[in-house]
């Protein structure tokens, strides 16, 4: 009946395809012109000190609804559930556009709404990211996904390629609203072409939510998220403020496990985590997401201010970093298709994007262009080895009846990690920023320094800009320093990887062979 079903599907396997590489370039093209257009977007609404709130409030967003989207795909069919999480970010995209217009009220509370309507487009797109994930998952046999995968991770690359080239151009010829704009018009074309053409096979009928268990899930990151933003910045770390948080994070943390345990469907299944592979795969996608997210946030900032780049120049600046994760997802994908061996790859991944990390951690006032753009390429290179077979490697440890639940745990810890570096960074730059030139120039002040923009740092007399710039780049330099010390976990923790063939079919059941290999992946021992 499996093999009927997904004959049934794999003739539309390329418009299906192209479908899924729109929708996931929404999520990863919207973030990318996002980060681009920021100085600006601060500039009119208010300082520095509040920049990193606004992809914290999207990838939080993100972070709490992809195991709920995973879960609801496997329970209620993936094709509608994507359907819905498109929708979604296309509604957060619109009103994130017209935060602070007249229509909204004025800018006087433009930047609140902005974090507000971020947030809803993160949920959204936790949607995005697991769905495209788990209906290639659906589509498309372990041994033959990574090639499809690398696919969807050269696709993730083009659009930070061109997320920073938009958004540039945005930033310099139009309104930045148009950064969130640009979005309905993609995002309206995936939808009609997913509509048409996407069929896929349904694996089960239960209809259980664990709801309690998403409540709790939710209320707990958040409590982190807050703590690793607000602590020693907004509120001190022994502040009854962050005390409080961490009691609570620790109070819903532990009331999740409890419920999980006991839940019939739950939202995150802890047996997946019995699994050594699952487990130690999880634990690098959120470093993953911690040291690339995290520290990849500040590149446009150092471009604009450090290197004097316009906008549109800073994105054309990236491109070194996207073309070396662009070349090695593909050929990664195809390697790991042809011989279906794929251990070495985020060993190799790791070591050379903790590489990359600690050649940006050497960026100061006088390093050239040439010179970033070299150290960009090695951590685009190390990117590229670890974006999608950490994702193979989660989906090769379970039933395709969990496919789901592990593409979105899978997705999840990566956004998590990537939440808690966008959080913890930002804290440590301005930590680093303040009692320095920049700090005053950009924090302090009163309203005056906080609204600080790129265009006032250039008109500063020379001697001025030089220590402003100084110290930017100091603070910059030493975020890649901290996310070094994370990224050098990802090659140990790799070195533990069980090579298990990768499974020629998405049936549940098969030839005794098939069957040995998949519970021998799914054992404990494992």
């Amino acid at each position: 009946m499996a093999s009927q079903q997904q004959a049934a599907v794999r003739p539309n396997i390329r418009l299906v395809l192209f479908g899924l590489m729109i929708a996931m370039m929404l999520a990863m093209l919207d973030n990318m012109i996002v980060s681009t257009a920021l100085p600006r977007i601060v500039g009119e609404f208010g300082g520095l000190n509040h920049f990193t709130w606004v992809v914290t409030a999207y990838v939080l967003g993100t972070t709490v609804s992809t195991p709920i989207w995973g879960k609801l795909g496997d329970l209620y069919g993936r094709k509608n559930v994507f359907l819905t999480a498109v929708v979604l970010f296309l509604l957060g995209s619109a009103l994130c556009g017209m935060a602070g217009s007249s229509m909204l009220g004025g800018p006087d509370d433009g930047m609140v709404q902005l974090i507000a309507f971020r947030a809803v487009q993160g949920l959204g797109a936790g949607g995005l990211m697991v769905g495209v994930m788990a209906i290639i998952g659906d589509l498309v046999p372990p041994r033959e996904r990574g090639r499809y995968q690398g696919m969807i991770a050269g696709i993730m690359a083009i659009a930070m390629v061109a997320g920073p080239l938009v958004g540039g151009f945005i930033t310099d010829h139009l309104s930045w609203r148009w950064a969130f704009y640009v979005n309905l018009p993609l995002g309206g074309v995936a939808l009609v072409l997913l509509i048409a053409t996407l069929r896929l096979p349904r694996y089960r009928t239960e209809h259980r939510i664990d709801w309690l268990g998403a409540a709790l899930l939710s209320v707990g990151i958040t409590a982190i998220v807050l703590i690793t933003t607000w602590g020693g910045n907004e509120y001190a770390w022994r502040s009854p403020q962050i005390l409080g948080l961490a009691a609570l994070a620790l109070a819903a943390l532990v009331a999740f496990g409890f419920v999980e345990r006991r839940a019939p469907e739950p939202i995150l299944p802890l047996g997946l985590f019995a699994n050594r592979n699952f487990a130690l795969i999880s634990t690098i996608g959120f470093l993953l997401g911690f040291a690339m997210f995290g520290a990849m946030n500040f590149l446009p900032l150092y471009q604009q201010t450090v290197q004097g780049a316009s906008a549109t120049n800073s994105g054309l600046l990236l491109l070194p970093l996207m073309f070396g994760m662009l070349v090695v997802s593909l050929l990664v994908g195809r390697a790991i298709t042809r011989t279906g061996r794929y251990r070495i790859y985020p060993i190799v991944g790791g070591a050379v994007m903790a590489v990359g990390l600690a050649l940006l951690s050497l960026l100061d006032v006088h390093t050239s262009k040439l010179q970033s753009s070299l150290y960009m390429i090695v951590l685009g290179v190390g990117m590229g080895f670890l974006m999608q077979t950490s994702m193979l490697i989660a989906q090769n440890s379970v039933e395709q009846k969990d496919l789901g639940a592990a593409s979105g745990a899978a997705t999840f810890f990566r956004s998590i990690g990537g939440s808690f570096g966008i959080s913890l960074f930002g804290a440590i730059f301005a930590n680093r920023l303040a009692g320095t030139a920049a700090g005053g120039a950009f924090s302090g002040g009163g309203e005056a320094g906080a609204a600080m923009n790129i265009d006032q740092l250039r008109d500063l007399p020379a001697q001025a800009r030089e220590a402003v710039l100084g110290g930017l780049a100091d603070a910059i330099s030493h975020v890649f320093l901290w996310a070094v010390l994370f990224a050098v976990l990802v090659p140990v923790l790799a070195w533990f990887i069980r090579e298990i063939p990768l499974r020629t079919s998405n049936e549940p059941t098969g030839t005794p062979e098939e069957q040995a290999e998949t519970a021998l992946a799914r054992s404990p021992s494992a």
